[in-house]
């Protein structure tokens, strides 16, 4: 009978841990589709469900990944095509300045909670990732037109721009689930676990956002 009844158990566990996170998901699923929502009611929503991290947390690393993935595709393997050569050639330009936003926006969230003003600090930070957001759009979009901007200096300028170039890169990808992360706990109210995570994922987000108006200016002085 042992032997019998251990598979059997596994199985229900394996079950109830199943119909838990469809649960969670389910509960995650009604709050991001009810048509008569505003966005300011999803968050006070969010705030009053009970979700719990951990498959939300897995979702985030896997969504994440997979972004990181798609990108790393993009920029190594994606040719892109002749025909949009000398085109849309504002969008590196669009991209620092929304590089430049974010790390505005998050400076300033960064004084609001200094002074424990919550909702301007909640509006700051929802700006900022408004900002990265629209940055990957228009980061996604210019390397599927035209490709990867080699830089053409030499010497020590040109490892002084790799060596930024490479922590910007190593870091952009660490930031993507800490950001997701961060903001996950702070609008499911769990501001304790919130804050801790926060400690790590502004300075990252910071540098993040800066380097990439840094990396512009290089490649303006060198290669546009």
């Amino acid at each position: 009978m042992t032997r019998i009844t251990a598979p059997l158990h596994i199985c229900g566990a394996v079950i109830a841990r199943r119909e838990q996170f469809g649960s969670h998901f389910a509960a995650l699923g009604e709050l991001l589709y009810d048509p008569q929502m505003d966005f300011c009611g999803l968050i006070i929503k969010m705030e009053q469900a009970q979700i719990s991290p951990r498959p939300m947390v897995g979702a985030i690393v896997v969504v994440s990944g997979l972004a990181v993935s798609f990108l790393l595709w993009l920029l190594y393997v994606h040719h892109a095509s002749a025909d949009f050569a000398g085109r849309w050639m504002f969008l590196p330009a669009l991209n620092a300045l929304l590089n430049g936003l974010c790390a505005i926006t998050l400076c300033v969230g960064l004084y609001f909670i200094k002074h424990h003003n919550k909702e301007a600090h909640r509006t700051s930070m929802l700006l900022a990732f408004a900002f990265s957001s629209l940055f990957l759009v228009s980061y996604i979009v210019n390397h599927t037109l035209h490709g990867d901007t080699i830089f053409p200096g030499h010497g020590p300028v040109r490892t002084l721009y790799l060596s930024i170039l490479a922590s910007h890169v190593i870091l952009s990808i660490v930031a993507l689930p800490m950001v997701l992360t961060t903001f996950f706990f702070s609008l499911t109210g769990r501001f304790a676990i919130h804050r801790r995570i926060a400690r790590w994922t502004f300075p990252i987000w910071l540098y993040v956002s800066i380097t990439g108006v840094v990396v512009f200016v290089f490649l303006r002085a060198c290669a546009y």
